[in-house]
């Protein structure tokens, strides 16, 4: 669910942005229907699905309209986050923690970007034409080569890994949260690795990353 979003929507949204963002009703309604009208082992996949649709939309609104405007990546982003803590005490709350998890980090994913450069070169590279583009990646990706920013993004990493624990420990299998938090800890680990998918590719091959 964290996965497939990035690597669907992406070039989806570059090419069909409005039939992107319209997809977002499709997995609300297949989510709310297998919460309302499945049996109760489909409650919690419906309710994972409300949260998939959630971090879809932000996602198409920011790449399909505002992706020269890096600032308002995480606004966007967090757009459904009010409706998503009032999830939490109900019977949403494992998309809600999904949700929040990936806002979680985006968050993180937004301010290594701003503390490694990477920001500053972004409004350039995804306004360039194809060609300059990959050029103007392979730049920004040899920014990254420094000591200070690698030291960052390890910290970065560090945290991640520590929170997404201690969201673990928290799924107890007697607390009717349990579910919650393991799949909230589960995002967000796998957030990290798609991060750093990016990133490798950018080091070493930046036309094939997906992430512009």
């Amino acid at each position: 669910m964290v996965v497939l979003p990035v690597f669907l929507q992406a070039p989806w949204v570059h090419l069909q942005p409005i039939s992107a963002c319209l997809f977002t009703f499709v997995l609300l309604s297949i989510g709310v229907a297998l919460v309302h009208f499945g049996e109760d082992t489909w409650a919690n996949p419906g309710s994972l699905l409300v949260g998939v649709s959630g971090s879809w939309l932000g996602g198409c609104l920011f790449w399909g309209w505002l992706r020269s405007h890096p600032v308002m990546h995480l606004p966007v982003e967090a757009m459904a986050m009010p409706l998503a803590f009032v999830g939490l005490g109900t019977r949403w709350r494992i998309g809600a923690g999904f949700y929040l998890s990936c806002l979680l980090g985006a968050a993180f994913t937004d301010v290594m970007m701003l503390f490694t450069g990477v920001m500053h070169s972004w409004p350039v590279v995804v306004q360039a034409p194809l060609s300059e583009a990959s050029q103007l990646l392979n730049e920004t990706a040899k920014e990254l080569i420094k000591p200070q920013s690698i030291l960052l993004l390890v910290i970065a990493s560090a945290l991640i890994i520590w929170i997404a624990t201690l969201m673990k420990q928290r799924a107890t299998v007697h607390s009717p949260a349990g579910s919650t938090w393991l799949v909230a800890s589960t995002a967000l680990m796998t957030t990290l690795w798609v991060d750093g998918l990016f990133f490798l590719t950018a080091l070493i091959q930046p036309k094939l990353s997906g992430l512009i």
